[in-house]
């Protein structure tokens, strides 16, 4: 579904509307909840004033209108959670995709660009230490073996991926925390320095879509905007050629 709900980003992944659905059903049961209460808050007002009651009333309301409201508010609430979170969570996490069937990139994030690594034709990512990192290998891939042909972005900040197809990105920092966060996906995940976290979505419109960090994260935070690009296939698999081999930014 290529839809925008009541003026939101453009939707371009395959549950990006399920979840701007449910954040509309939030949204509007808060706004009947703020609706409800202040419409009583002034009928309190004007209802109990002063010079209608100049003594206090201490029996109190007698009947259970106000238990039926809060039980319907809670039943409300139990619908939006049971019936549209839990099963849309279940989904996004319990039936995550199969690498081997899915486009697979580490992303790392570092201050202020976001590095994009992918396995080369052998589908296998390289290996990584410390004592390779240089400043046209920030990530330490070791090209000897598995990771001679491993795909790095060139680009600073560019990310590829074909479209129709389910990626999987395993999300980390080099140096600070970072947010990946692509609106048009409905994507948002903290990248965390000594931790891989995995995350996953299917783009479905092709096009350029902008990569934010949404945590603050020095200086240069407001910098750190990347490009996500979602090509045909045969485009992605040049994208690829195109970027293999030696990293050349800095």
């Amino acid at each position: 579904m290529n839809e925008h709900f009541f003026g939101t980003p453009l939707i371009a992944s395959h549950h990006g509307a399920a979840l701007d659905r449910l954040s509309w059903l939030v949204h509007g049961l808060m706004l009947i909840l703020f609706v409800g209460w202040l419409a009583y808050f002034i009928y309190v007002l004007f209802r109990f004033r002063k010079s209608r009651n100049p003594q206090a009333s201490h029996t109190g309301v007698q009947n259970h209108l106000s238990t039926w409201v809060e039980v319907g508010i809670a039943t409300i609430e139990a619908v939006l959670l049971i019936g549209f979170a839990i099963p849309l969570w279940a989904r996004a996490v319990d039936e995550f995709p199969k690498e081997k069937e899915s486009v697979v990139i580490r992303v790392t994030g570092r201050q202020f660009n976001w590095i994009a690594h992918y396995p080369g034709a052998d589908g296998q990512f390289g290996d990584q230490d410390t004592k390779f990192v240089a400043n046209n290998n920030p990530t330490g891939i070791n090209r000897i073996g598995k990771g001679k042909d491993d795909v790095v972005n060139k680009v600073s900040s560019e990310i590829a991926i074909p479209v129709d197809k389910d990626v999987i990105i395993h999300l980390g920092s080099l140096d600070v925390i970072h947010s990946f966060k692509l609106n048009s996906m409905r994507v948002t995940q903290d990248a965390i320095p000594g931790m891989n976290i995995p995350l996953h979505f299917k783009a479905i419109k092709e096009g350029k879509f902008q990569i934010n960090c949404a945590q603050l994260c020095g200086v240069g935070h407001s910098s750190m905007i990347g490009l996500l690009k979602v090509l045909k296939p045969a485009e992605f698999d040049q994208w690829l050629k195109t970027n293999a081999g030696e990293e050349s930014f800095e």
